[in-house]
């Protein structure tokens, strides 16, 4: 009796061994890295992973290494998107996740490329519009640094904290000197600042900055607007009348800030 218990026992316990582990499979890993068309890292981008039959989203975010990671992402076919800032940059459809690790990369440069030559493009034409995406997505991290700088310059000035506001301008200027928002925005510091100062000495030291920031504004307005007015030349003289007279009222203002 006791060895048909034993026996008993062991059945159960082999049937148990052989049934299929359902729950430690129904979920899986996935991971990947992630770059742009010049092979660096994307940080802080978002890759969207999207159930095709049930509908259920995983985003996951990426390192300052691009890298992106998790645990627990459930079997099925997937429609993947690699977001930055809210905007889809490339995306995968029919992604299967049925093992226990998924490795998806997203490399832009070879992505476009592989595009590229599907569209018979040549690879001098690929390298092209690569070099010219990542020059404009430089200039809009340019843009957003420096509209931060200026926002926060801006409250700085109204609380009356013009050294505050000139410390972060003269930061913007150093980041990018062709701007002359930036160098009008200085000077109106600097400006401000003077009217403050007790002291003669500094007043006019801060005066003087502000004339050679202003003038700065000045000279790379002037500048930008060459090719402007080299165009204008070409047009009827009623059209270069009005835009001549536009560009003389912005001179004329800046100087009359001037104190």
């Amino acid at each position: 009796m006791k060895q048909r218990s034993i026996l008993l026992l062991l059945v159960v316990i082999l049937a148990a061994w052989c049934v299929p582990p359902v729950f430690g499979q129904a979920t899986g890993t996935v991971k990947g890295v992630c770059k742009d068309t010049s092979g660096n890292p994307i940080a802080g981008a978002t890759v969207e992973w999207f159930a095709q039959d049930t509908g259920r989203k995983y985003d996951l975010k990426t390192n300052a290494k691009g890298e992106y990671f998790s645990l627990g992402i459930a079997f099925g076919k997937y429609k993947v998107t690699l977001l930055k800032d809210g905007q889809p940059l490339f995306n995968l459809n029919n992604v299967p996740v049925s093992g226990d690790e998924t490795v998806q990369d997203f490399d832009l440069a070879k992505e476009q490329a592989a595009g590229a030559k599907a569209a018979g493009v040549n690879p001098e034409e690929v390298k092209r519009r690569q070099e010219e995406a990542a020059k404009a997505a430089k200039e809009t991290n340019t843009v957003k640094t420096l509209n931060e700088k200026l926002a926060a310059a801006n409250t700085a000035s109204t609380a009356g904290d013009f050294d505050t506001a000139i410390a972060t301008l003269t930061e913007a200027t150093q980041i990018d000197a062709t701007r002359d928002l930036l160098w009008f925005k200085l000077g109106d510091a600097y400006r401000s600042s003077a009217i403050k100062q007790t002291d003669t000495s500094e007043k006019n030291k801060r005066l003087a900055s502000a004339v050679e920031d202003y003038q700065k504004a000045i000279d790379l307005k002037a500048k930008a607007m060459r090719p402007l007015r080299r165009r204008i030349r070409t047009r009827p003289s009623s059209y270069r009348l009005t835009t001549t007279t536009s560009a003389m009222r912005w001179q004329s203002r800046e100087r009359q800030m001037m104190p």
